[in-house]
């Protein structure tokens, strides 16, 4: 009989790449990871692995293997999945690999809420950018991504990973306060700063840039919106800023609604055999109403009683 564990560790290698890559992901030893691949070989009776230059690669025999292993093992998912939904208690660890904008404004707020319905369950968080963080979630590094699409960049879809949309976002034009111009155009010789252009978000900005008629002055590049927010109120650069980085009550900044009113897609992603767990179905419902009370206007202040004499 095939061990579910041994089957993992060769997806893993077929998904890393090498057996120290595996190790490093499993908390093994090298040594060990080879030991175990040695013993499914023994179990299955075929070569699963054959040299290339100073690393392995997987045989026919074992590509065959680790489509089978990624049927069982999402099985498996998700009857650990049904098991955590028939009991009464939401409990465990829940990983979560999130964007900086999302970590700075909802992530806090929605584990508070968290804590407070479902005080057992553990939420770890590591913000990562949206190009390692799908990738991340397929190998098993984390349970649940909140990641971010930019209009006009799609990411991959990627197998055995399932994907529910929470919210769009608008995108907005960041300029300092004191300078002239609330329109693309009338800051289009300024200077900008923008994420890096290897980026979705820096693709998009430099096309939105370039589809108005002009090419950016580019000075700063960062991945932290933080610092782009910083230098507009510095007045050393305009930025696209989305609506979540919460720029709203910054002094010194002037946010503007662009032309056709730009969005990004916030969205959940898990493998497709933890859609259903309880610990997945309860963040996501956190941040559903964490982003709610955020996009819900503030009340109107009371109004003074009027003491006049009628």
């Amino acid at each position: 009989m095939l061990d579910l564990h041994r089957l993992r560790i060769l997806r893993e290698l077929h998904r890393r790449g090498t057996i120290t890559a595996v190790a490093q992901a499993l908390s093994y030893s090298p040594s060990a990871v080879s030991q175990q691949l040695a013993t499914l070989e023994r179990e299955t009776g075929v070569k699963l692995l054959e040299p290339a230059g100073r690393r392995v690669r997987l045989t026919a025999q074992a590509d065959v293997l680790v489509a089978h292993a990624e049927v069982l093992l999402a099985e498996m998912e998700r009857a650990e999945s049904a098991l955590a939904r028939s009991l009464q208690e939401t409990a465990g660890t829940l990983r979560v690999a999130a964007f900086q904008t999302a970590v700075l404004t909802l992530v806090p707020s929605a584990i508070r809420r968290l804590q407070s319905a479902h005080p057992d369950l553990r939420i770890e968080v590591t913000e990562l950018e949206p190009d390692t963080a799908l990738p991340a979630l397929v190998v098993g590094d984390f349970d649940v991504v909140l990641d971010e699409e930019y209009p006009g960049h799609p990411l991959p879809l990627l197998a055995g990973v399932s994907r529910s949309d929470l919210f769009t976002d608008e995108l907005l034009l960041a300029v300092p306060s004191p300078w002239a111009g609330r329109d693309l155009l009338d800051v289009a010789k300024r200077p900008f700063a923008l994420e890096p252009a290897s980026t979705p978000a820096g693709q998009w900005a430099l096309a939105t840039c370039r589809e108005a008629g002009f090419e950016p002055d580019v000075r700063y590049t960062s991945t932290d919106l933080q610092i782009h927010l910083r230098l507009v109120e510095q007045q050393l650069a305009v930025a696209l800023i989305p609506q979540l980085a919460d720029a709203q009550n910054r002094p010194g900044i002037a946010l503007n609604p662009m032309r056709d009113h730009p969005n990004r897609t916030v969205f959940i992603a898990v493998r497709n055999g933890a859609l259903d767990h309880p610990a997945v179905r309860a963040f996501t419902t956190a941040l559903a109403q964490t982003h709610q009370q955020l996009d819900s206007p503030p009340p109107a202040a009371a109004s003074e009683p009027d003491h006049r004499h009628r």
